[in-house]
């Protein structure tokens, strides 16, 4: 991707504690507020639980902990109750073909695995055209293999992730 290239997909842009993430829409299931989960016994750390999502079980990480951020100190308001969304996204799917190595699996039509992914905010939604993305940088304290473009908004910095890189290896095979 060259500097001042255009999108040429619809992206979720979200907030992670104070870093602003994107994800391709294509990979976005579906958005759910914060849903309380059931904790996995010896599962790491990023791992948040399981959750019900309409009879299937879906995985939940952590986002703060999946990209190596600080908590928020939470002050929550007694009558806030849960803080933030839970993106339900599909690994396997709205991923260009070559993009993570080698797997040689997955046709089109397949359907890929569910995985949880908890933020604090979703912004908005940027068709192609509205934002510029530019090659992946020195970005402090994110690890580069996670990122996949910067984009700028607004006059805002956000990150595209690398779902699969992101969220690959914490789902078992």
């Amino acid at each position: 991707m060259t500097e001042g290239s255009l999108v040429s997909a619809r992206l979720l842009v979200f907030r992670v504690g104070t870093l602003a993430c994107a994800a391709d829409v294509d990979q976005v299931r579906e958005i759910l507020p914060r849903l309380p989960t059931t904790r996995i016994p010896g599962a790491p750390p990023v791992v948040a639980g399981l959750v019900n999502v309409r009879g299937t079980l879906v995985t939940v990480v952590e986002g703060w902990r999946a990209l190596g951020l600080p908590p928020l100190s939470p002050t929550p308001s007694p009558d806030a109750g849960v803080i933030g969304s839970t993106i339900i996204l599909e690994l396997g799917k709205g991923e260009e073909p070559g993009n993570g190595g080698g797997g040689g699996g997955g046709g089109g039509g397949e359907a890929g695995k569910l995985i949880g992914f908890t933020v604090d905010e979703v912004v908005d939604m940027l068709a192609s055209g509205e934002t510029t993305l530019e090659d992946r940088k020195g970005l402090p304290g994110v690890d580069p293999t996670l990122v996949r473009a910067v984009g700028r908004r607004n006059g805002e910095l956000f990150i595209v992730l690398d779902v699969a890189a992101l969220l690959g290896p914490i789902l078992p095979s």
